[in-house]
């Protein structure tokens, strides 16, 4: 049997990790995966991709965790709250370790809620209205509000990224803009350095130390129960070589089939396709306000009325089984959901009107650098298709190939695109991540001080989202989140592009997946021969 190119690498660099001596044992019960990405960046604080957070799961814990019933549980602490709704005590569990053998502390926790706050939307609105965040004894946290906030427990517990992962205090204590040295957690698994081969593999071991809670599973709560000795994430960026390597057994499970070898992966009696998020993704644009032409109202404006919906995800996904058209940045069906200021997004009638706006807005022929993975199925199409569109309008563009990973770290630098820097890419939200606006990472006007990837400063965003999280009325919560969307629309904030489902596939060897917003996860999963 001839084998593809890329089983010929992971054999190859299997090969090379058993001569120098740090192969599995041979009776070893080993789960394969093909993850929608390679995995590169290693500090789930440093970047909201979600190949990062996916390996955030695998080493660290959080202090709450949120339920399928979109419950937060306790996870490696319970909490009580004063009687007059301003303080919060968190007392972590017996039996927390970290994986270099030393003992959990609440200054550890404090650290680590800290830096996650200085960079997660919600952890930042949290801070905001915090007091006071102390270590009062080694296993207490206390958080002392200065007013009323009914969002503590949510951002706390929040499931996908920035998620809240706790780490040692020497580690949270990393300075601003660096990752962190260590993978040291207290997690189910412990991350493999001397096995880690970016671009090739990532390995996890089981964690014999871990204690799990005694509740049943449910989502990123609940018992994290490691049922297999070691999880490989093995990279194979060609879809179809990863469907064959999964069909012939090479693997155990892959995370994102292209959608036209669904129809193939589930007519195999030995493999399962389900959809792990039922809530699906919202896919989206993001323009780079510091630098020309996007640091124009006029022009973001202009690219914002050229895109639509319809053509994305056509490209994207072809089958509407799958995709949903959907004005609402907050998505669809859920209580903040409206369509103000989508029109030309969901009709894709834009097009004469962005070439109008184009022309009055003195726009010079400033190309459009956009950023175009070629290695994530869930993310080629959109910079593609985006790039025609805004030629149609007038832009100049320079659609430039690489991969995601690439994009993760390039997307961070604030340099002109002209040094390294973007005007504009493209990613994918779970819908948990972008179902309101405290929760919603991209949706924020902090600009260079503490925004997400593009740095859009808008004060009335900011204002808006004050007032978002001081109210109390789910009806004037939902004026607020329209005033948001409106002003989101209006200065272009994002550019969301639809909303679509993932099937993920796997060997029915294995057992016990499981579904959530932040999925996949490893633990719970049984592996037969």
């Amino acid at each position: 049997m001839k084998l593809p190119h890329r089983r010929l690498l992971y054999l190859a660099a299997g090969a090379l990790a058993a001569w120098l001596g740090v192969s599995p044992p041979a009776d070893a019960k080993t789960i394969t995966a093909v993850m929608h990405s390679d995995l590169r960046i290693i500090d789930p604080g440093f970047t909201t991709a979600y190949i990062t957070r996916d390996h955030g799961y695998m080493v660290y814990d959080t202090l709450l965790a949120m339920d399928a019933n979109f419950k937060i549980q306790p996870q490696m602490a319970d909490w009580k709250v004063s009687d007059d709704k301003l303080t919060y005590t968190f007392t972590l569990r017996d039996g927390l370790k970290w994986h270099d053998g030393t003992p959990v502390t609440a200054e550890d926790c404090v650290a680590s809620l800290k830096r996650w706050g200085k960079n997660d939307g919600m952890g930042q609105k949290l801070m905001d209205f915090t007091a006071s965040l102390e270590a009062t004894d080694a296993r207490t946290i206390a958080l002392k509000l200065k007013e009323p906030y009914g969002l503590v427990l949510e951002s706390i517990g929040k499931p996908s990224s920035y998620a809240p992962f706790m780490m040692p205090k020497r580690l949270a204590e990393t300075p601003a803009g660096q990752q962190i040295k260590e993978q040291i957690g207290s997690g189910p698994f412990k991350f493999v350095q001397a096995e880690f081969q970016p671009g090739v593999k990532a390995v996890y071991e089981k964690n014999t130390d871990y204690v799990p809670r005694k509740e049943p599973p449910s989502w990123t709560a609940g018992a994290k129960v490691v049922k297999v000795d070691r999880v490989e994430w093995i990279t194979m960026a060609d879809a179809q070589t990863a469907a064959n390597a999964l069909q012939s057994g090479d693997i155990d499970f892959m995370e994102v089939p292209a959608f036209d070898i669904l129809p193939m992966l589930a007519a195999n009696n030995d493999i399962k396709v389900d959809t792990l998020s039922k809530f699906g993704f919202q896919t989206g644009g993001r323009m780079n306000f510091l630098y020309p032409p996007f640091d124009n109202v006029k022009v973001r404006r202009a690219a914002f009325i050229a895109l639509n919906q319809k053509d994305v995800l056509d490209a994207l996904v072809g089958n509407p089984e799958y995709y949903r058209i959907c004005g609402a940045v907050f998505i669809c069906d859920t209580p903040f959901a409206t369509d103000v200021g989508s029109e030309t997004l969901v009709k894709g009638d834009g097009m004469a009107e962005a070439k109008k706006l184009l022309a009055e807005s003195g726009y010079d022929g400033t190309p459009v650098v956009i950023l175009a993975p070629g290695d994530v199925v869930s993310l080629k199409a959109q910079p593609v298709v985006a790039a025609q569109l805004l030629r149609e309008a007038g832009f100049k563009v320079d659609l430039q190939a690489t991969d995601w990973q690439t994009v993760v770290s390039r997307r961070a630098s604030q340099k002109p695109p002209k040094e390294g820097g973007w005007n504009m890419f493209f990613t994918n939200f779970t819908s948990a991540d972008a179902a309101n606006p405290i929760a919603s990472v991209s949706i924020g006007g902090r600009g260079r001080n503490g925004g997400w990837f593009g740095w859009a400063e808008d004060a009335r965003i900011e204002q808006l989202k004050d007032a978002f999280a001081r109210s109390l009325s789910p009806e004037e919560q939902k004026k607020i989140a329209a005033d948001i969307q409106k002003e989101v629309y209006d200065q272009a904030i994002l550019v969301p592009l639809g909303q679509f489902l993932q099937p993920s596939a796997w060997r029915k060897s294995l057992t016990g997946v499981l579904g959530g917003p932040a999925t996949p996860v490893f633990w719970n999963i049984e592996k037969t021969e």
